[in-house]
């Protein structure tokens, strides 16, 4: 990188104390989304009457265990004082019945957990203890808007049965290593998208997923030998130029399914779609141009996408020279491009 034009790379570490609130719930869900050996179920709760809750997950084989992920973006390190409303908010609304008590409950802060907090998060019972002190300053008009939610005798009851073991402080580092195994950390911090793998090479007989776009090849080679072409080896016997060109929209059909491959493991959902609405853009106008036939049609079209400018999509520095006429394939496959007018 040129860090006289563009300037020093901003570290993830730095970059996510800019986050909004909003901002750093969204990372941490990307994060636990990405967690699926553990969760089958991940969903952001954060904002008004999420009663506590900010991401939560839903254990696998766990009969409804859920992990609770509570997204604190502060200007300084969590300090005891950050927490007792929510531990508040958890006996509350456990004792109501409103949900289960979580099976492990996570502080998630950019600044992490300062150690007063840290140190207390390792001390149960002590933390429990704490809590009842704190009880009328923090949590008695801290937990609802709309009462007073005193520590009396069913409520001290109810905190003496919980489990204070589960809660702690994650430390920021380990979930920044961790979101940058997910699709949605080049997005947000940058640094370029890793290697893309080999193009993928297409199977010695056309498989279902092709079934669409050779379909348009047939149309598009009947209509240039003005006969029916239902078999493509025994139909084209001594037309080695048309049985060259499937050959080899085929592999470019392969080449573009590696590359939606390749977008949906590093960049967010929607992607690879924005870069086939590009290149659907850029051939309008020669599918709408008179051709001799369908053949003529699908070869001028390629040629077209291959010399496209596209300038602006993240894939750009992954697109292979294949990957332009295999997104017309992929066009044609789900019916947006037809060779034989």
């Amino acid at each position: 990188m040129d860090v006289v034009a563009a300037g020093l790379p901003v570290h993830p570490e730095d970059r996510i104390k800019l986050f909004s609130a909003e901002q750093w719930e969204r990372f941490v869900q990307e994060w636990v989304d990405s967690l699926r050996d553990m969760y089958e179920f991940v969903e952001r709760c954060g904002g008004s009457g999420d009663m506590g809750r900010d991401v939560i997950a839903t254990m696998k084989g766990g009969n409804g265990a859920w992990v609770n992920y509570q997204c604190k973006h502060y200007k300084a390190a969590l300090a005891p004082t950050d927490i007792w409303a929510e531990l508040g908010k958890l006996a509350y609304y456990t004792k109501r019945g409103n949900y289960s008590y979580p099976h492990r409950y996570y502080f998630i802060a950019p600044r992490g957990a300062g150690t007063k907090l840290s140190n207390l998060l390792k001390k149960p019972e002590e933390l429990r203890s704490e809590l009842f002190k704190q009880w009328n300053d923090y949590c008695r008009e801290g937990i609802t808007k709309t009462e007073l939610v005193e520590c009396d005798a069913a409520m001290k009851a109810h905190i003496e049965s919980l489990d204070f073991s589960i809660f702690e402080a994650t430390p920021v580092l380990r979930i920044i290593e961790a979101h940058a195994k997910t699709r949605w950390y080049v997005a947000r911090f940058g640094g370029g998208l890793p290697l893309r793998p080999e193009p993928l090479i297409p199977p010695a007989a056309p498989v279902g997923n092709e079934t669409v776009f050779i379909g348009e090849l047939r149309r598009a080679y009947a209509d240039h030998l003005k006969k029916d072409v239902t078999d493509i080896e025994k139909d084209l016997l001594g037309r080695d130029d048309l049985r060259d060109h499937f050959a080899d929209a085929r592999k470019e059909f392969y080449s573009a399914e590696g590359l939606r491959t390749f977008s949906r493991d590093t960049l967010p959902p929607g992607e690879f779609e924005k870069l086939q609405d590009e290149v659907h853009s850029g051939i309008k106008d020669d599918l709408r141009d008179d051709h001799a036939d369908g053949y003529r049609r699908a070869v001028a079209v390629v040629k077209t996408a291959r010399t496209l400018q596209i300038t602006s999509h993240p894939l750009i520095s992954r697109i292979h020279s294949r990957d332009r006429g295999g997104i017309c394939h992929q066009l044609a496959n789900n019916g947006k491009v037809r060779w034989v007018k």
